[in-house]
């Protein structure tokens, strides 16, 4: 049997791609055990260079930058969906000088980095006369690098809906926005949930870019932690910390997502598997 890209493996096949993922994984594993054992030989693994973990000080200040950093990712992805909403809306637009304007808007936006974006607004402002903050900078960078990119997310995920729900809606007397932001854009972002999730996933760890502007984050108190000489120094344990925390975070999101893809799943068949009723009114009994 055979699919549309590919042939399915034979038993040779699965025994070689078998094969090859041993050998990937204990390579990983024997790289990973490798800079463990180099952790180890350093010092980094001593009690001293922990310790610093012990001071209820230390845990509050970690608290308020883990704090930090999921405020600056809800601002930023609350708009950036937002963004991204609307700039889909006006590349799908009727009118040609909408989509032409939205079009270089998003394809803007989603050329430049995102570090580069803040640091456009933070360094750049001022010398404007506008005012600006460490986390006003973050939230602009990542709100428009990352709307730009949502933006192409949810245009591929209303294109891949069948013409008949618009149709059906303008049956209904329905507006061209109504229909966008009624009609479309709910199942669109439906359709397209793991890809958003994803999307946030990457702005979640895209804070991180914070600590160069500043931008009171947690990789900016584990810099500030590891250079502390009181404590050792300890650069090393306090971004395993940091690391450790921002895995924590990203697999909760994806836990997340995974939950409202099987809810999502679970009531289409609810409604897909109930009753339905064929009776013919025009046959019913006055």
């Amino acid at each position: 049997m055979s699919n549309v890209l590919f042939d399915v493996p034979g038993p040779k096949a699965r025994l070689r791609y078998r094969s090859y993922a041993v050998i990937g994984t204990l390579v990983v594993v024997a790289f990973v055990a490798y800079i463990g054992w180099r952790f180890y030989d350093s010092g980094q693994f001593t009690a001293r260079k922990w310790e610093w973990l012990q001071y209820a000080q230390v845990q509050r200040d970690l608290g308020n930058a883990v704090l930090s950093t999921l405020e600056a990712f809800a601002a930023a992805a609350v708009l950036a969906l937002v963004f991204g909403a609307v700039f889909a809306a006006g590349r799908l637009s009727d009118h040609v000088w909408i989509r032409r304007i939205a079009g270089f808007v998003v394809e803007f936006f989603r050329a430049i980095p995102a570090l580069i974006l803040m640091f456009l607004f933070y360094f750049g402002l001022p010398t404007a006369g506008v005012p600006t903050t460490p986390f006003l900078g973050v939230v602009l960078g990542l709100t428009l690098y990352n709307g730009s990119v949502l933006a192409e997310v949810f245009r591929a995920g209303i294109q891949s809906l069948p013409k008949g729900q618009s149709e059906a809606a303008y049956a209904l007397g329905m507006r061209k926005t109504q229909v966008m932001f009624l009609v479309l854009l709910p199942q669109a972002i439906r359709a397209m949930l793991p890809t958003i999730i994803s999307q946030l996933v990457v702005l979640l760890k895209d804070t991180a870019l914070g600590f160069i502007i500043t931008y009171q984050e947690l990789l900016y108190y584990a810099r500030y932690i590891g250079s502390q000489g009181s404590f050792g120094r300890p650069i090393v344990p306090s971004t395993i910390v940091a690391t450790a925390i921002y895995v924590v975070m990203c697999l909760l999101l994806t836990a997340l997502a995974t939950f409202l893809e099987r809810r999502n799943r679970r009531n289409k068949k609810v409604v897909t598997t109930g009753p339905v009723v064929t009776e013919d009114l025009a046959a019913a009994p006055a």
